[in-house]
């Protein structure tokens, strides 16, 4: 194996380790989030980045890039998500074609309620996989990341 090869072995294991711990916190969060408020990890997600917009509101192309979603994945989401009466649409004044979503005070409310739940199973998640011996070293880099303001 060469030069080029440890290199392209290094990452895939940096890769595998990140996703170890993604999947330990999603599914910490999954199912707490679900048990605890009717919520998947999505769905807390697509509030959570609503919330962040003080006010305003996000187009549905935005929204899909703050989940990580198709558009087609996001605009049912939406769908479910206002049916449930937690988010609207709202055509754009400006362009017919453009879309925004905005959260609720009912999807406010909600997330008021989860948000502890989700930074409580996260931290607990992140405690697991400081005490994995593969996962302590990304926890550690995780930790020391500068917070966004």
């Amino acid at each position: 194996m060469g030069i080029g090869d440890d290199a392209v072995e290094i990452r895939a294991q940096g890769w595998r380790t990140l996703a170890a711990l993604h999947g330990l916190i999603e599914t910490a969060l999954e199912r707490a989030l679900q048990a605890e408020h009717d919520l998947s990890v999505v769905e807390y997600t697509v509030l959570d980045a609503l919330s962040r917009q003080h006010g305003w509101h996000m187009r549905m192309r935005q929204l899909a890039r703050a989940a990580a979603l198709s558009g087609s994945a996001t605009t049912r989401l939406v769908t479910r998500l206002e049916e449930r009466g937690l988010l609207t649409r709202v055509l754009c004044a400006d362009d017919r074609r453009g879309i925004y979503t905005e959260l609720t005070p009912a999807g406010s409310e909600l997330l008021g309620r989860a948000r502890p739940t989700h930074d409580r199973v996260l931290a607990d998640a992140l405690a697991e996989g400081e005490r994995t011996p593969e996962l302590a070293p990304l926890v550690d880099a995780l930790h020391r990341l500068p917070a966004a303001h």
